[in-house]
């Protein structure tokens, strides 16, 4: 069973209008440094973190001069900060070294980034530079197996990909930010609010639940 993509997108925008990313930043690097550091764990923790992160480290040059064990004393509370803070002043580097400080626009040259993987490069290129594409998070790929549109063993990386196909073009970035917010406010992984939810009366999901429970 699969969900009507136009109605669902329907519902998506009148229940979320104004959905929008939950990282704090001002701009391309601080965006890419914060999209970075929310792997594994959420928005809030990472606004928790990057007001005294972007004081200490404002740009890519004064990033790239600091030593891991220095950043990871801004970021230890997150999850895998080892890493994060290595690639951090690895890529601040690359940024100082072959883009004069500043966050590339192209997608290609994002993904070759130290810790850089294809959503944190779709997130900025979306939030930065306008370019169209719907980035697939843990709540964007479990509602969309929820509503049919992808297959209960895709990757992100396919998941994405259909998406794209199903839906228009110039929907995809609102249409990702309110999935998130949909996954987050009421299709949560445990326990979704599928009584209260205004899609369930066509949601594959609850059809098959309810056929499971009898109710």
């Amino acid at each position: 069973m699969k969900a009507d993509a136009k109605a669902f997108a329907s519902f998506l925008e009148g229940a979320f209008p104004d959905a929008h990313c939950s990282l704090h930043f001002s701009n391309p690097f601080e965006a890419l440094v914060a999209v970075m550091l929310s792997a594994q764990t959420t928005d809030e923790a990472v606004n928790r973190v990057t007001p005294s992160l972007f004081e200490a480290y404002p740009n890519a040059f004064a990033l790239s001069h600091a030593t891991q064990e220095e950043v990871e004393a801004h970021i230890k509370s997150l999850g895998l900060y080892h890493n994060k803070a290595k690639n951090l002043v690895a890529l601040s580097r690359v940024l100082v070294d072959q883009f004069n400080g500043d966050v590339p626009p192209s997608f290609e040259d994002l993904v070759n980034l130290p810790g850089v993987g294809i959503k944190t490069a779709n997130v900025v290129t979306a939030e930065c530079f306008s370019r169209p594409s719907i980035p697939v998070d843990t709540h964007v790929a479990r509602v969309s197996k929820r509503m049919g549109f992808a297959s209960k063993s895709d990757e992100p990386p396919v998941i994405q990909k259909k998406l794209e196909r199903i839906f228009p073009r110039e929907s995809w970035i609102p249409l990702h930010h309110r999935i998130i917010a949909f996954g987050r406010a009421t299709c949560h992984a445990k326990n979704p609010e599928c009584e209260t939810c205004g899609f369930a009366a066509s949601c594959p999901y609850k059809a098959k639940a309810s056929i499971k429970t009898g109710r």
